[in-house]
């Protein structure tokens, strides 16, 4: 995103700026490995649409209702493509971040003028936090990508008083809709919870009802409910998991992954924009070009309070969380950067770092089990099963683009399971909607020398003290280990 002054009114155009950013978000995104749990975990889920049931998410062949499809179709449409590999896993996160950047951009070339606009989108395309987060594959940039596009598209809709544009309302609930497809409920509770205040607290009642006009409302149905409804349909117990556990219970209980204080995001927020974030001072020293720039660095202002907020109440805090306030914050940064005469240099060494990091994953590879898999996958044959010993390995099934689901032997019946978020309370969570399919692929681990008796060779994927038990399986072969793991090929045998 460096440039030199010359070129920087060029740049400021759409039809280069944008491609751009598409271009710098996705060279890099195919270098490293997918990370575990959750890059993995949802690459497999994309992975398993592609030539299986291409509206029912699962993992390791469960009914997975974690979070809603789009990422997984957006990610399904690019392995259709390009085939399974990293690059196609994070094409939803990289959409996203497009999205986020462009919505970014094309309201603030309006708003503050393209000089504004080009420093505002630098800033963003250059922090830490954009650049990473447009590359992890998981939910949380596609949908901050999609909540920034609604409420820009309803601010636009509202800018002037008493004019609202119906136009701009439909796009903003559409856009709703889609992040509600992409990540649930906050889709359509974040962009309210940014849009009504500002317009209520600017005396703008009239305004504020005027976005619930029934076109649009009617549209946010059409594109958001199909799916809620076919799954309710399928799956009676739907609602009341991904509604209550995955919604209410995340939001207001301490059981969950990563509980951190409530300042939490204070500090990630300022700390993952550097070195932009030091111009957040001079964000009130510039003073704005018109009523209606003010009114939007208002709106941003308090976008920022809201999101940073809002997932500052519960314990339970993962830092992608508050990816919906970097279009905000990037938009008051905009202003003070653009007068800053070396700015461009200044994006051009944040976009060096942005790549060193992606570097630096790609070479240490933290937690890739991606050789161990290749092995597996050089070796098995058609027919032949993979058993997993009280560990799911994420990314082996992805990288050994295993035809079928793996067995995944553990302690189902251990009554503290429920309390830990895990991947044993995922699958268990999964059986509920499939208990038959359960049956077969959750074994109890005590019953682990069973397994060759089901008369074809086995794959046991194990590590650390279950490594003995496979050992003594009749016939076990250790044929390569990597990463804490071991690969051992098991023949079938008569068990009569």
């Amino acid at each position: 995103m460096s440039a030199a002054p010359s070129m920087l009114p060029t740049l400021a155009r759409a039809r280069v700026a944008l491609p751009l950013l598409a271009l710098w978000l996705g060279a890099t995104a195919g270098l490293r490995p997918l990370l575990t749990p959750d890059e993995a975990r949802y690459a497999e889920v994309a992975r398993a649409m592609v030539s299986g049931d291409r509206v029912v998410p699962q993992l390791d062949g469960l009914p997975f209702f974690h979070k809603p499809p789009l990422m997984y179709w957006l990610d399904a449409a690019a392995m259709a493509v390009l085939g399974p590999g990293e690059w196609a896993a994070r094409f939803a996160p990289m959409f996203g971040a497009w999205a986020m950047g462009a919505a970014l951009f094309l309201a603030l070339r309006r708003w503050a003028g393209p000089g504004e606009a080009l420093a505002g989108l630098a800033v963003l395309a250059t922090s830490m936090f954009f650049y990473v987060g447009g590359q992890y594959a998981n939910h949380d940039m596609l949908v901050a990508g999609l909540i920034t596009v609604a409420v820009l598209a309803l601010a636009r809709a509202a800018e002037r008083p008493g004019q609202v544009e119906r136009r701009w309302v439909v796009a903003g609930w559409a856009a709703c809709a889609l992040a509600v497809l992409a990540k649930g409920l906050i889709g359509v509770v974040l962009p309210g919870l940014v849009v009504l205040p500002w317009l209520l607290a600017a005396r703008r009642g009239r305004d504020a009802l005027a976005l619930l006009h029934p076109a649009a409302l009617a549209v946010f149905a059409a594109i958001a409910l199909p799916w809620f409804v076919a799954m309710q349909g399928r799956f009676p117990g739907f609602f009341d998991y991904f509604v209550v556990e995955q919604h209410v219970r995340r939001f207001a209980e301490s059981g969950f992954n990563n509980a951190q204080a409530f300042w939490f995001y204070f500090a990630v927020l300022p700390a993952l924009t550097l070195p932009w974030s030091l111009a957040l001072p001079g964000a009130w020293r510039v003073p704005a070009a018109d009523a209606r720039a003010a009114s939007m660095r208002a709106l941003a202002a308090w976008w920022v309070v809201a999101i940073v907020g809002f997932f500052s109440l519960p314990s339970s805090k993962l830092v992608g969380y508050v990816l919906p306030a970097l279009a905000p914050w990037s938009l008051l940064l905009a202003a003070p950067v653009a007068r800053w005469r070396r700015w461009p240099v200044l994006a051009g060494l944040s976009a060096l770092a942005c790549v060193a990091v992606v570097a630096a994953l790609a070479l240490k590879a933290p937690g890739s089990h991606r050789a161990l898999a290749r092995e597996l996958a050089a070796r098995i044959a058609p027919g032949e099963a993979v058993v997993m010993v009280d560990e799911y390995v994420y990314d082996l099934p992805y990288y050994a683009r295993l035809a079928e689901p793996a067995i995944v032997a553990s302690r189902w019946d251990d009554p503290d399971l429920p309390r830990h978020d895990n991947w044993r309370k995922e699958l268990a969570d999964a059986a509920r909607f499939d208990p038959a399919a359960a049956a077969r692929r959750l074994w109890p681990i005590e019953r682990l020398g069973e397994l060759p008796c089901q008369g074809r060779v086995l794959w046991f994927v194990a590590g650390g003290a279950h490594a003995a038990r496979v050992q003594a399986l009749p016939g076990a072969q250790r044929v390569a280990a990597d990463a804490g793991l071991a690969l051992w090929r098991v023949p079938a045998r008569d068990c009569r």
